[in-house]
C-alpha cells in the first residue's frame, strides 16, 4: 500500500477515534499522531481550487488527500460497503459495521448511498480544521440518527455500543456490559438541561463548551495537520 493511500485510510480511522476519545472524555495529546506529513504529490483534481475555498486544507494537502483517495477508491465513490471494510481493517479486536454505518451516514451529507471526494475532506475539514461550535454541530448530527433534532436515549445508546463494539478488548481498562448504558446515562445527566429526555443541538453545544475535558479535547485537534 502506497504512502498516500495509507494516508486517506488513516484519516477514516482518526475520524472513529476522535469520537470515542471525544465521548470518553480520554483525548490525550500522545494519542495523536501527525498523518499528514507533506511531500510532492503530481496530482490535481478537477475543482482543487474550489475545494480549497470550501475546506480549510491547502492545495497540497487536497492533493495528498485526493491521491489517498483514489488509490483506495479509483472510481472516485466509497460506498458503505468499502467503508466498512475500512474499519474493519483498522479494528480488527472488534466489530465496527454499525460505527461505521453510523460514520458514514454522517458524510454521506447528499443521502445518495456513496462518498465522494467533496464529501470526505468538507467532512474532514469541520472534524480536523472547524471551529469548535462548528465540530460540536458535526458531532451532534452523527448522533442524531434520525435528523430530527435532537439526541434520544436510544439514538446515544445505539451509537455507545457501536463504539464498544469497535473497539473491542482494546478498551483500556476493559469496559463492563453495562457500560453503554451507563455512559448513555451520565451523557444525559449532562447534557439534558431541561430534563425532558432528549438533547436538543443547544444543550449539546452549551453543555459541551462548559465542560474542560471535552473542549480540551476539540483544541488537540487544531494543529493536527
Amino acid at each position: 500500500m502506497s504512502r498516500c493511500r495509507g494516508r486517506c485510510r488513516r484519516q477514516l480511522a482518526k475520524a472513529a477515534r476522535y469520537f470515542y476519545r471525544f465521548l470518553m472524555g480520554t483525548l490525550a495529546q500522545d494519542s495523536i499522531e501527525d498523518d499528514f506529513e507533506l511531500s510532492t504529490v503530481c496530482c490535481r483534481p478537477e475543482g482543487l481550487d474550489k475545494l480549497q475555498e470550501q475546506t480549510k486544507f491547502t492545495k497540497k494537502e487536497l492533493q495528498i488527500l485526493y491521491r489517498g483517495f483514489k488509490n483506495e477508491c479509483p472510481c472516485g465513490m466509497v460506498n458503505e460497503e468499502t467503508f466498512k471494510l475500512i474499519y474493519s481493517q483498522f479494528f480488527p479486536q472488534g466489530d465496527s459495521s454499525m460505527y461505521a454505518h453510523f460514520l458514514f451516514d454522517a458524510f454521506d451529507t447528499q443521502k445518495n448511498g456513496s462518498v465522494s471526494f467533496e464529501d470526505f475532506v468538507t467532512g474532514l475539514s469541520v472534524i480536523l480544521r472547524g471551529s469548535i461550535v462548528d465540530r460540536l454541530n458535526w458531532a451532534f448530527n452523527l448522533y442524531d440518527l434520525n435528523k430530527d433534532g435532537c439526541i434520544t436515549k436510544e439514538e446515544m445508546t445505539d451509537i455507545m455500543k457501536s463504539i464498544y463494539d469497535m473497539m473491542g478488548k482494546c478498551t483500556y481498562p476493559t469496559m463492563q456490559e453495562d457500560a453503554p448504558r451507563e455512559h448513555v446515562e451520565n451523557f444525559f445527566r449532562k447534557m439534558d438541561r431541561n430534563n425532558d429526555g432528549v438533547v436538543t443541538i443547544e444543550e449539546f453545544i452549551e453543555s459541551c463548551q462548559k465542560d474542560e475535558n471535552i473542549m480540551q479535547s476539540m483544541q488537540l485537534f487544531d494543529n493536527v495537520i
